[in-house]
């Protein structure tokens, strides 16, 4: 291939962006390539201790260090995440915002540091607009890294083009996506915000940009692979016309080796004792339920899921992401009745090891892409509960497309907080997920997929020649 090539990756400045751009540094890296990741000092120390077992097995990152202009923007020194919003709606917005402010502060020490460096390529995130034009100035090509799918992205292209939300008569009438494949249903109560308001504000802007520096970019990377959704890369590549490249599940580079360190947060359980609880159970028994870092529940919602679940009968794993420290969401002497058949984690939980494991036979999940990907690696079927962002897309793609999961029943886009579920509405879900007419089917169909996964990024497969062609080219491009 002659010189090496030098690809800068840029992820966002959230877990659920910088795992996965991590993964992918790490598998670009694994075939010859100089990987540098750029980012914050708080960010790097979530994926340090990744970088360092990844050096001692022979494979080096490079990362690069740039101060977050948060003072500047008016919000605290060391204030460098998203996962550091507040959960109150309220308060959250204004502090979104000041975080983009400075994310557009960012610009100009980047800026700088990609001509020190002028790498071949360079992966950045989305949410970075400006980095297309910087990039471009440079003659440098810049691809987009979206964290989601090429089905979401298609929806997403599909409305903005053709805007059939704006023909319906109220919220809840269903409509049908224009000109995609499949015949996807929506309604404009599950649209985001910024798709269903004409006024513009900063958010709105953000998009906007993101958007028109995509269609500028050289090209666009997905997470994901063609077994999993080839109609819809198909369409995105052929019918919108973008040049793009799938090169995932990036998970399943890091799947060996999902301990609390690798993953960059360390887990609220000791994972020896998580294994043991759940080797003591039957293949396919336990109902695991996540939702992501993002998601916020109020405790009358955690209540209904405790409920919900008490009168499944089935056994859980049940993962709660709470602020307030008190059980007040908690059914009096629900723990003690749940003793040895539910396992409620507070905090951040190992979940790859636990939804890898046999005795998982389902997982309700918020539909964020990354742990749909991963219940569709372990080959878990998933009961899906959106609440906003493109999830309630991705859950089409799950339930409608792919035949491998059950909704719930939310309807309603509403960020953080989420539409509310009712307890009877809950159990129905779940017991249908794990024992109803269409169980078994719907885990064949998950263990095909989960195999397929593998398949794709071995030798030959289709992720694993996309990620080959994508080198070739800029391998090229670059002499």
């Amino acid at each position: 291939m002659g010189r090496e090539i030098h690809m800068f990756f840029f992820p966002f400045f959230a877990h659920g962006h910088l795992i996965p751009t991590v993964d992918m540094a790490k598998l670009f890296a694994s075939r010859g390539v100089k990987t540098t990741i750029v980012t914050t000092p708080v960010n790097a120390s979530f994926f340090s201790s990744t970088i360092q077992r990844s050096k001692e097995s022979g494979i080096h990152i490079g990362v690069e260090i740039l101060k977050f202009p948060a003072a500047e923007a008016g919000l605290p020194e060391g204030f460098e995440s998203a996962d550091m919003f507040p959960t109150s709606p309220d308060e959250n917005f204004g502090v979104m915002m000041k975080f983009f402010q400075a994310v557009l502060l960012f610009q100009e020490p980047f800026e700088k540091l990609l001509q020190e460096c002028k790498p071949d390529c360079l992966v950045a995130d989305l949410f970075f607009p400006w980095a297309t034009d910087a990039a471009n100035k440079l003659g440098i090509p810049r691809l987009v890294f979206h964290g989601t799918s090429y089905f979401s992205s298609c929806v997403t292209e599909c409305l903005r083009l053709y805007e059939p939300h704006k023909k319906v008569q109220s919220d809840s009438e269903p409509f049908v996506v224009p000109n995609l494949p499949g015949d996807i249903e929506l309604t404009r109560s599950q649209l985001p915000d910024s798709m269903k308001q004409d006024v513009e504000n900063d958010l709105t802007k953000i998009l906007r940009a993101a958007k028109e520096a995509e269609l500028k970019s050289y090209g666009v990377l997905f997470n994901s692979f063609y077994e999993l959704e080839g109609t819809y890369a198909d369409y995105y590549r052929n019918v919108l016309g973008r040049k793009a490249w799938h090169v995932g599940p990036v998970s399943v580079c890091n799947r060996a080796t999902t301990d609390k360190a690798e993953r960059g947060k360390k887990s609220a359980i000791d994972e020896d004792e998580c294994l043991k609880w759940l080797d003591s159970k039957q293949p396919n028994s336990v109902l695991y339920i996540c939702f992501g870092s993002l998601a916020c529940f109020t405790s009358a919602q955690l209540k209904e899921i405790a409920m919900g679940l008490e009168a499944s009968g089935l056994q859980f794993i049940w993962v709660v992401r709470k602020q307030n420290k008190d059980d007040d969401w908690l059914p009096e002497g629900f723990e003690k009745r749940s003793e040895g058949k539910g396992l409620i984690i507070r905090g951040w939980a190992p979940q790859i090891l636990i939804l890898d494991h046999e005795a998982v036979g389902g997982f309700v999940t918020h539909c964020g892409w990354n742990s749909t990907l991963e219940g569709v690696c372990a080959g878990v079927p998933m009961v899906t509960w959106p609440t906003f962002a493109e999830q309630f897309y991705n859950e089409k793609l799950v339930t409608r497309v792919l035949k491998i999961g059950v909704e719930v029943g939310a309807r309603k886009w509403a960020r953080l907080v989420g539409d509310f579920v009712k307890r009877e509405a809950i159990e129905k879900a779940v017991k249908e997920l794990m024992n109803g007419d269409e169980a078994d089917e719907m885990r064949k169909r998950s263990k095909a997929l989960a195999e397929a996964a593998k398949k794709s990024i071995e030798k030959g497969g289709s992720s694993d020649s996309d990620l080959h062609s994508l080198i070739e080219e800029i391998s090229l491009r670059s002499h």
